[in-house]
């Protein structure tokens, strides 16, 4: 590829309930990409699979409170559309995207990607699966059950509060936090509404502290660590403190003992590696009474310049356009 242009199609939208999200992560990446090194070509996938090219005037961005969709454009074959490039940036979030389903169609279509292959991205889609990898190599994890209907669900060796959230999504839909067992049934009905399987899980009460691992060079490293803090009225980090109202903050957590903070690094490279990440993950983590829990695992996390991975690695000194380079070339 000397002397000329990278050919990187960058791919948005999808079948999941991400789809937003990962438009806006997408237009974050077009208008940072160095295109002194990549040709960009934008790919929608739209909410009923259809691949296109969009048009010229695709919104990528939340304007007006409104989220941005893969509407119009020029439906296309993928086989045809990838001929003619070089790799693909896959910003898909959720199933059909980030769960392996994607990753295989590029194997198929012998494509190279940014990102993990099928089963990493399978298994750290499901949080059921990927919880007892993390168990199995010393991560400590919260307690919890899988249920797939809402009839006889037995959580009594759960404490109050409790998650409820599906155990395949993302962005935190479908996600409710319930104080009592008069919530139970709602809370399952609503997570089945997003996925067949139902994650139920005891609240781990502490600070929410995330880091972002990146493939340099062939190695998983560890990026500085930032802890989630919620405003306003919001019960936990669910999808309008995430995207819509402006109630995250992102505080650096310079208060946690070295120790703590070295070790929670240590454990995002281990949950990275036990699932044969490739290229980028976040990991969440909770510290709570002197424990750190392991949440869980995003193998493709929000991409815009404000989201969490990217500001992470700010403070690393590598700069969103850079990090872009660094993925792709990676994927090459």
């Amino acid at each position: 590829m000397t002397g000329k242009k990278i050919r990187v199609g960058i791919v948005a939208g999808g079948l999941s309930s991400e789809h937003e999200i990962s438009c806006i992560s997408a237009g974050g990446v077009l208008a940072s990409i160095d295109r002194e090194i990549f040709e960009p070509t934008l790919i929608g996938i739209t909410k009923r699979g259809h691949w296109v090219l969009p048009e010229e005037n695709q919104q990528l961005a939340i304007l007006d409170g409104v989220l941005p969709e893969i509407k119009g454009g020029t439906q296309v074959h993928a086989e045809d559309v990838i001929k003619n490039l070089d790799v693909l940036f896959p910003i898909l979030h959720g199933p059909f995207g980030e769960d392996g389903t994607f990753q295989g169609l590029c194997e198929m279509l012998g494509i190279r990607y940014v990102g993990s292959g099928v089963l990493a991205s399978a298994v750290a889609m499901d949080k059921s699966f990927a919880k007892s990898i993390f168990s199995s190599v010393g991560l400590k994890v919260a307690d919890g059950v899988v249920v797939t209907s809402p009839e006889d669900v037995d959580v009594s060796h759960l404490i109050y509060p409790l998650f409820v959230k599906p155990a395949r999504g993302g962005s935190s839909r479908g996600t409710t936090k319930i104080k009592s067992a008069s919530e139970l049934k709602s809370a399952v009905i609503e997570a089945l509404t997003f996925d067949s399987k139902v994650l139920i899980e005891s609240a781990v009460i502490g600070r929410e502290i995330e880091c972002a691992v990146l493939e340099i060079d062939g190695v998983a490293t560890a990026s500085p660590l930032v802890e989630i803090k919620i405003v306003g009225n919001h019960e936990f980090y669910d999808f309008d403190a995430k995207y819509l109202d402006g109630a995250t903050q992102l505080v650096e957590p310079s208060d946690l003992p070295k120790e703590v903070y070295s070790e929670i690094q240590k454990s995002a490279v281990k949950a990275f590696t036990a699932l044969g990440c490739k290229g980028l993950a976040r990991v969440d983590f909770f510290y709570a009474g002197g424990e750190i829990v392991i949440n869980e695992l995003n193998t493709m996390p929000g991409f815009t310049a404000t989201s969490v991975f990217p500001k992470l690695w700010q403070q690393a000194g590598v700069s969103y356009s850079e990090l872009i380079s660094v993925l792709i070339k990676s994927a090459l």
